[in-house]
C-alpha cells in the first residue's frame, strides 16, 4: 500500500535467476537427503545473483537464516523484499554449505507484467529414446550443448518431457558440446552406481534441470 501511494506501483525485488523446485529425483541426484530448497537452473547475465557468484545447479537453502521450502517460496519471499535489499543466500554447492550476500535488483517490468548433422546414439542415449546433434551444427541453435533432434514417443526422455529442439546444455555436472560427450558422462554415472542423472536443458526460453532415471 505504501508503494502505490509513494510511486502508484509495486516495484518487487530481484536477483536475477531461473530456478525450480527440488523433486525427489533431482533431490537424490544431487545426494540430498530432503526434497527442500529451489534449484538454479541459470543465473540471468548482469543480474545480482550472477554477479554474486551464484552459478547453475547450486541448490538456494534459506534466505536470511529462514529455510526456504522450494522456488515458489524463495520467489514470494524476494517479491515482498524492496530493491535495494541487502540479503544473504544460504546455499548448497557440490555437497558443501556456503553463503552469498548480494543486493536486491528491481523486477524488471516485463517480468513483473507477466508476474514472470545429427546422429542417433547407441548404449544409455538410445535407450532414453534420443537422437541428438551437435548445437553449432543445427540452424537456429546458439552453438553451446547439444541438441535434441527426435525423442521416441513411448523412451524415457519423453516421459521426462524432452522435446525436439531441446538443447542438452549439461550431464551429471560436466558440459556436453557432442553426442558422444552424453553418451560417454551416462556410461561413467552408471559405472559410479548413479541411478538417476541431473540434466541441464534450455527448453525454448527457458532452462531447468531434469533428473533422469539410468538404472
Amino acid at each position: 500500500m505504501a508503494q502505490l501511494k509513494e510511486k502508484g506501483h509495486i516495484v518487487r525485488g530481484w536477483i536475477g535467476v531461473q530456478i525450480q523446485p527440488v523433486t525427489p529425483e533431482i533431490a537424490d541426484s544431487l545426494g540430498l537427503k530432503n526434497a527442500l530448497g529451489a534449484l538454479v537452473a541459470e543465473p540471468q547475465a548482469d543480474s545480482p545473483a550472477s554477479k554474486a557468484g551464484v552459478k547453475a545447479g547450486d541448490v538456494i537453502t534459506a534466505l536470511n537464516g529462514s529455510s526456504v521450502k522450494d522456488s515458489h517460496d524463495l520467489a514470494r519471499k524476494i517479491g515482498s523484499m524492496a530493491p535495494g535489499t541487502s540479503v544473504t543466500l544460504s546455499i548448497l554447492r557440490n555437497g558443501e554449505q556456503k553463503s552469498v550476500s548480494l543486493t536486491l535488483g528491481q523486477l524488471p517490468e516485463q517480468q513483473q507484467a507477466k508476474a514472470d548433422t545429427s546422429e542417433t546414439p547407441n548404449g544409455d542415449v538410445a535407450r532414453l529414446g534420443l537422437t541428438l546433434a551437435p548445437a553449432g551444427d543445427v540452424a537456429g541453435a546458439a552453438g553451446k550443448g547439444v541438441v535434441v533432434t527426435g525423442v521416441d514417443p513411448n523412451g524415457r526422455a519423453a516421459e521426462h518431457g524432452f522435446q525436439t529442439g531441446d538443447v542438452i546444455l549439461d550431464v551429471g555436472g560436466k558440459a556436453v558440446s557432442k553426442p558422444s560427450d552424453v553418451r560417454d558422462r551416462l556410461t561413467d554415472l552408471r559405472k559410479e552406481g548413479k541411478h538417476t542423472v541431473l540434466m541441464r536443458v534450455k527448453s525454448a526460453d527457458a532452462t531447468k534441470f531434469v533428473a533422469m532415471p539410468i538404472g
